[in-house]
Formats: C-alpha cells, sequence, structure tokens
C-alpha cells in the first residue's frame, strides 16, 4: 500500500477543465446560525452552505463520476461499467456511463431510500440489491463476482477523488478567505478532494470530518493512529456517510489532508436537517445535515465556514418524519 498518495492540483484542474459537460457549479449561500448553538455564540462565526444538492443527480458524485468515466478507453467503455452504491454514487455512474454511451449496472444497498434506487433505474442503470456486508465487500476488494464489466470505485479512485475536489475549488472562488470546511465521510472521498485541492491553495484550511455516533470509523482511526474498524457499527438514515471501516488504502489521504472528525448524535442530524429547510428552503439528506450539525457544535472552530451539503435524496415521508420536531 502507498503512503505517499497524492492528489494533484494539475489532476484537479484538469477536471475542473472536463465535469461542467455533466456536473453544475453550485452555489454558496449563508445559514443563519442559531443563537442556542456553541456555534451561535460565537459572533465571528459564520456558516455558509456548499449546494450540491443542486447537481442534476441531487449529489455531488456526479463531479467524480464523470471524471472517472470520461477517461475510460473505449474498450473498457464497450465493456460496460458497474459500481457500490448507498445511492448517491449510482446515480452519479449511471449519469456518466449514459453520458459516454456505456451500459451501467449498480449493486445496491439494500437500506437504500426508495429515491435514490428509483433515480439509479431512471438514468438506465441495472439495480443489483444486496446487503451492506456484500456491498462493503466490493468496496474493499474492488470486485464482486456478481458483476460484470469496468469497476468504477465510488470513492477509492483517484480520478474520483479528482473530480470530488473540484468543489473545493468553487468554494475558494467564492470564500477566498475561507477558514473550515465540514464535510460529512463514508469512504473519503469528498473530503479527500475538497482537502486536496484547499492544501494546495489554502493550506490554512482546516478540514473537518463529521459522522454519526452510529458510525465513525474516521475518528476511532484517528484515536487508534491507522486505519480502523467501527464496532458496533448501526444503519441509520445518515446513509451516505459512516462507513464501517477506514480503508487502508485511503488513510494515507485522510491521515494527512484532515484535521479531525467531529462525531454527532443522529438527533444532532434530524434537528439539523429542520434548521436547513427551514432557514434556507433546501432539503438536505441525512449525511448533508451532518456536516451542518457538525458544524453547529462549535469544534470546526469561528470564522468563515463552510458545510458540504453532499446531496438532498432523501424519501420524503422519511425526511418530514424526521424534521418533525422544532428547530428552535
Amino acid at each position: 500500500m502507498a503512503t505517499n498518495r497524492h492528489i494533484s492540483l494539475e489532476d484537479i484542474r484538469a477536471a475542473e477543465g472536463a465535469i461542467y459537460a455533466v456536473a453544475v457549479r453550485t452555489p454558496l449561500v449563508r445559514l443563519p446560525v442559531p443563537d442556542n448553538s456553541p456555534l451561535g455564540r460565537t459572533k465571528s462565526s459564520e456558516l455558509y452552505l456548499k449546494l450540491e444538492t443542486l447537481q442534476p443527480i441531487g449529489s455531488f458524485k456526479i463531479r467524480g463520476a464523470y471524471n472517472t468515466v470520461r477517461q475510460l478507453t473505449p474498450d473498457q467503455l464497450s465493456q460496460g461499467v458497474w459500481t457500490v452504491s448507498a445511492g448517491n454514487a449510482g446515480q452519479g455512474v449511471a449519469l456518466a456511463a449514459r453520458t459516454c454511451g456505456a451500459k451501467c449496472s449498480v449493486m445496491a444497498m439494500n437500506t437504500a431510500p426508495i429515491t435514490k434506487l428509483a433515480a439509479i433505474e431512471r438514468f438506465g442503470a441495472q439495480l443489483i440489491k444486496a446487503s451492506h456486508d456484500e456491498c462493503w465487500q466490493a468496496v474493499e476488494s474492488h470486485a464482486s463476482e456478481r458483476m460484470d464489466g469496468v469497476f468504477v470505485h465510488p470513492f477509492d479512485d483517484n480520478r474520483f477523488i479528482a473530480g470530488n475536489a473540484t468543489a473545493g475549488l468553487e468554494i475558494l472562488e467564492d470564500l477566498p478567505d475561507v477558514d473550515a470546511v465540514v464535510a460529512s465521510i463514508g469512504g473519503g472521498g469528498l473530503i479527500a478532494g475538497i482537502g486536496s485541492a484547499l492544501q494546495a491553495l489554502k493550506p490554512d484550511t482546516k478540514i473537518l470530518a463529521a459522522e454519526p455516533e452510529t458510525a465513525s470509523p474516521l475518528a476511532t482511526s484517528f484515536q487508534a493512529g491507522t486505519a480502523s474498524r467501527f464496532p458496533n457499527w448501526e444503519a441509520s438514515f445518515v446513509d451516505g456517510a459512516g462507513g464501517k471501516t477506514v480503508l487502508p488504502s485511503m488513510w494515507p489521504l485522510l491521515s494527512c489532508l484532515v484535521d479531525d472528525s467531529i462525531v454527532v448524535s443522529l438527533k444532532e442530524v434530524a434537528y439539523a436537517m429542520r434548521l436547513i429547510a427551514e432557514r434556507t428552503r433546501v432539503i438536505a439528506e441525512g449525511a448533508a445535515a451532518c456536516a451542518v450539525a457538525a458544524a453547529l457544535t462549535g469544534r470546526a472552530g469561528s470564522g468563515k465556514i463552510v458545510a458540504i451539503i453532499s446531496g438532498g435524496n432523501i424519501d420524503l415521508p422519511k425526511f418530514a418524519a424526521l424534521t418533525a420536531g422544532s428547530a428552535d
């Protein structure tokens, strides 16, 4: 395993020059912070949301997916592509494959929301449902006997990470004096990309992960000093974040790019979902709201903080149930 893995600014710029054929440049919006949160009691703090919900698939994953699939050879494309997904990566690879003229199949976790599964099929991909354990085994091994074609890893691929990094370039263009960026982590492809861009261009920016208390392998790994598995993992509505383990191949990136992982409760995530909806009229899925919940703890520090609203693909009845409480 390489211990000096690096995503170059050159590769990120190359991705920037290509991905907008499919992806869109998303805005930053200000989120008024409640006075009763630790962040709200710090008068110098400003919280901004990076709205990846506005991507054509409702998630940041189109950035990395298209940047990966566009670089496949004609022979590889002719074989078709497949990926593993909790929902958003599957949509990204499906749309990228359709754009590049390739067939696509997706091994999707059977806990994925219906809205994500329906979108995968709407983009023309074949859907193969599997347990979380089978999906994660494919993520770890980069292979599955049940799938055919060229495997597009949903995060552990330098091309995918470089595509995700373009969100970091946009943040710096819109908020050059950003102090911290908070992003939820599932496999780590989003935060590794944004961290790579910011380390190259504004290295004093803090990069902070957000994880749910039911699945926080990065926090566990930081405590252990090595890529580790999270004990007592539980599935939750924060389905786009909180894996079972940090892949050893991702650890060289995460350990040098991420300053810390902020672990939040599911109640805090649900509160953040409602707050975002009430104050910005944006529907954020669990993983996206996890980043905002982490920022609201105050542990991201003060100054100008950006939380990545990584996606908005959540079943509406579930969203309504989770946000039924008060956000005041």
